[in-house]
């Protein structure tokens, strides 16, 4: 009898022999060694949420490491077998600037995937920075666009969402207009933001040297919709 993939709780064949091979490479590892390596999942120990479940770090004592593991959402869309197929490729690829797979977890209907724990971050936390949704922070300051909106009703507070790492070391006028271009973009009504062509374009305007040709926007409802925001002329902010 054939095996419904998005029900059943057993092991692919494939997967079974797959992982006899590499016995090496990913270990199999029980629910409960990873709920005592992060603590039982402790929401201090979260270091990122996705569309797939939450990533946790930990410390395994068999392997004598810090992990990170991703425990995925139960309620998902990726059944068994696609959560099989995904630790065989896993296991397969091997890069410099992959995150290796070190095993997973598949007790019951439990499905984890335990990666080596990038203590710098990735390249999306050094380009992107504070995530969109981060459940780790004050329940107010938790999804990023909600947390932004009032800030970017007032001029005072333009300051408290740029990066703290640049120290206040940046001119002001290119916050403003940066700001500007950003609060097109979180518009409540979906059809009044701006095309990413544009928003591409604005950008490449305020960083093109005095001087030079400026490029010409796609379209200028995204003009009027900043200065009806800010109650100023948005143009002369992206401009001036």
């Amino acid at each position: 009898m054939e095996l419904n993939p998005l029900t059943s709780n057993k092991v692919p064949r494939c997967a079974q022999k797959a992982s006899s091979k590499r016995k090496n490479i990913n270990q199999v590892f029980t629910f409960r060694e990873l709920a005592v390596a992060t603590s039982n999942f402790n929401h201090h120990f979260l270091v990122g949420e996705g569309g797939f479940g939450r990533v946790y770090k930990g410390y395994i004592d068999s392997v004598d490491q810090m992990v990170a593991v991703k425990k995925l959402d139960r309620k998902g869309l990726q059944g068994n077998r696609e959560f099989f197929s995904e630790v065989l490729t896993l296991s397969m690829v091997k890069h410099l600037n992959l995150v290796k797979l070190i095993g997973y977890c598949a007790d019951g209907d439990q499905r984890l995937l335990v990666y080596e724990f990038m203590a710098n971050g990735s390249l999306e936390n050094h380009l992107l920075g504070r995530r969109a949704i981060d459940r780790s922070r004050p329940t107010e300051e938790q999804n990023l666009i909600h947390w932004a909106a009032p800030l970017l009703m007032d001029r005072s507070k333009f300051t408290e969402m740029a990066d703290p790492l640049l120290e206040g070391n940046y001119p002001k006028k290119s916050l403003y207009q940066a700001l500007a271009i950003a609060s097109m973009c979180v518009h409540e009504e979906a059809d009044a933001r701006p095309l990413m062509a544009d928003v591409v374009t604005a950008f490449e305007f305020l960083t093109t040297p005095a001087g030079e040709e400026k490029p010409t926007m796609a379209s200028t409802e995204s003009i009027h919709y900043v200065e009806s925001v800010k109650g100023g002329n948005a143009k002369d902010e992206l401009e001036a």
